[in-house]
């Protein structure tokens, strides 16, 4: 629902067969569920596409199903092409706030073929059917969802994991260290004021639809996922967990935490959406976190109404007969300052270069990148 991708649909799913689209990655950025904050992050959408791509490559390399095909390169863009919204397509394939049909697509091909950093990234589709909100007694239907989506569905879930509790986790405010087994770091049983690793990794399951993000026990998610199985959907996120936290140590970074969204098709799991990536998941680097986390940090110090506002709100919604909370929310963001933009792209645009080990962007290495990040 706050995507700030957009999208295109080159051949519509169907009931019984996949179709064909792409993502193609703005610089727009969304923190605390807002959606399409004031301003745009340079290269910040190109980021985010190359290192998406070289995740989903890995992935792929392990064995492990996914519903990526391949990159557009840059030269191949028709930026003329034909951008119609589909109003009539019921059929999507993540999360996007736009849906259009251009006219062919465009020749597709690995990341290590793009001739620059890639925008658009080509993908397989599946049905996303509308989630019906039936008001604060009944709240949302998703057997209609089911019913609507068939054995071909995008599951309306996030599978989260967690290989570390840094701050801004939101596990500091739903659990204890001890519910980890790390009673001996607590102080009056309190995480402290510094990451804690994780004795193994934690997958949880929150919601994808509604307006607002919910941890699920096991078996509410187990009723939400539908036909897809839900030791399948956590196998599965460990599995690209692992990947993910390799090629993060290989690189230098510390794979802190992140999620997947998964595509049942055809009787098998896909991982669909974009994995690993600054937005998708916290990492550290030398002790200093990169990811999307550092922006919303920055809000909670330089605009803390607009922050308060949105828990308000979020607070506030419950028990009326709408589910949007933004309708509500009585403050708007304020912009960020170009010398915070300019960082931040900065840091996307270095942190990519590091984690795909290609001098995708013309940017100071990710340390210079950090401290400019820490001087903001």
């Amino acid at each position: 629902m706050t995507s700030v991708k957009e999208f295109r649909v080159d051949a519509s799913a169907t009931a019984d067969a996949t179709g064909r689209g792409r993502f193609v990655f703005t610089d727009a950025y969304s923190v605390f569920d807002w959606g399409q904050m004031p301003d745009a992050i340079p290269d910040k959408g190109a980021s985010l596409c190359a290192m998406g791509a070289d995740n989903f490559e890995r992935l792929e390399d392990e064995g492990i199903a996914t519903h990526y095909r391949g990159v557009v390169d840059p030269c191949e863009i028709d930026e003329t092409a034909g951008d119609g919204t589909d109003d009539d397509d019921p059929v999507s394939g993540g999360t996007t706030d736009e849906e259009a049909t251009g006219d062919a697509e465009p020749p597709i091909v690995p990341l290590a073929e793009a001739s620059a950093p890639p925008t658009q990234m080509a993908i397989e589709l599946t049905q996303v059917p509308d989630l019906p909100y039936e008001g604060p007694a009944a709240g949302y239907d998703y057997d209609a969802f089911h019913a609507a989506g068939g054995d071909n569905y995008l599951v309306p879930l996030e599978v989260v994991f967690r290989n570390r509790v840094p701050i801004g986790s939101s596990l500091r405010t739903r659990t204890e260290p001890g519910d980890f087994g790390l009673d001996a770091i607590a102080e009056d049983g309190d995480w402290p004021d510094e990451p804690v690793d994780l004795p193994e990794p934690v997958v949880e399951f929150s919601t994808k639809y509604e307006q607002q993000d919910r941890y699920l026990a096991r078996a509410e998610a187990d009723r939400i996922a539908g036909a897809a199985d839900i030791e399948a959907l956590e196998s599965l996120a460990r599995d690209v967990n692992r990947v993910v936290t390799e090629r993060a140590e290989a690189a230098g970074f510390v794979h802190e935490d992140g999620k997947i969204e998964c595509l049942y098709a055809d009787g098998e799991l896909r991982v669909a959406d974009v994995v690993g990536t600054f937005d998708e998941n916290r990492f550290s680097y030398d002790g200093r976190g990169i990811s999307k986390e550092v922006v919303r940090q920055w809000y909670k110090a330089n605009d803390p109404a607009w922050v308060d506002a949105v828990k308000e709100a979020k607070a506030a919604v419950d028990g009326r007969e709408t589910d949007d909370w933004r309708e509500i929310c009585e403050e708007t963001p304020d912009p960020l300052p170009d010398e915070v933009v300019d960082a931040v792209s900065t840091m996307y645009a270095a942190g990519t270069n590091a984690y795909t080990d290609r001098e995708w962007f013309d940017v100071p290495d990710l340390e210079t990148a950090l401290d400019a990040v820490d001087g903001l």
